[in-house]
């Protein structure tokens, strides 16, 4: 599964500057503590610090089972985005872009990367919950209102239940799937990993002389 690397996972430290006053807008899929510590500072500075949300109720208890991608502009965490997965739909949500680059095309950009890497793994909705104030930034990717429209009001916003509907990527993640890009590391899966190169090693099976000791 190699091609065209997909823009969920554009960044690397080694090509985040090259040299010249160029922006360059990269992401990456967050896999160590180190991804998740600058996702939490990313949101920190918005929510907690602009918006005024307290700290239990931007930091949810739902970090730890999902997706996270994150914005570089050149080598700088400039944004993030959270991706749920649930049976019939992916969640987007905690879209985060700090002050010194909300003039920037980084928030569209971002969008798109999670929602590509929501259509790899074989989803065809995105579900969200849009501030009334951004309805019309959400549109841009072809959300629509969900037709319950219920009310919604957290964090001291009123929200918009918002949906959209995808195109199926052209080579999802699913079961017919090679087995060693499924245990790639998340948002890798264009990339041959560790594991695969454990395989070239001989079968040996340790712990079953260790069972028949």
């Amino acid at each position: 599964m190699g091609g065209k690397v997909p823009l969920y996972d554009t960044y690397s430290r080694e090509g985040s500057n090259d040299g010249t006053n160029s922006k360059r807008y990269t992401f990456k899929v967050a896999r160590s503590i180190e991804d998740l510590m600058k996702v939490t500072a990313i949101r920190a500075a918005v929510f907690m610090s602009e918006q005024e949300c307290p700290y239990e109720e931007e930091f949810d208890g739902n970090d730890f089972c999902a997706a996270h991608i994150i914005g570089y502009v050149n080598d700088e965490p400039a944004a993030c985005i959270r991706a749920r997965f649930f049976a019939k739909f992916a969640k987007l949500e905690r879209l985060a872009v700090r002050h010194d680059y909300r003039n920037t095309r980084m928030s569209f950009a971002i969008v798109r990367a999670g929602i590509e890497l929501v259509r790899k793994k074989g989803y065809d909705m995105i579900y969200g919950h849009s501030q009334e104030r951004l309805v019309n930034f959400w549109s841009h990717f072809g959300a629509v209102p969900h037709d319950l429209q219920r009310d919604l009001v957290f964090s001291d916003f009123s929200y918009k239940e918002m949906v959209i509907p995808l195109e199926p990527h052209p080579d999802p993640i699913s079961l017919d799937t090679d087995p060693y890009v499924i245990i790639r590391p998340e948002g890798e899966w264009h990339r041959a990993g560790v594991l695969e190169a454990s395989s070239t090693r001989p079968v040996t099976s340790p712990l079953r002389e260790a069972v028949n000791a």
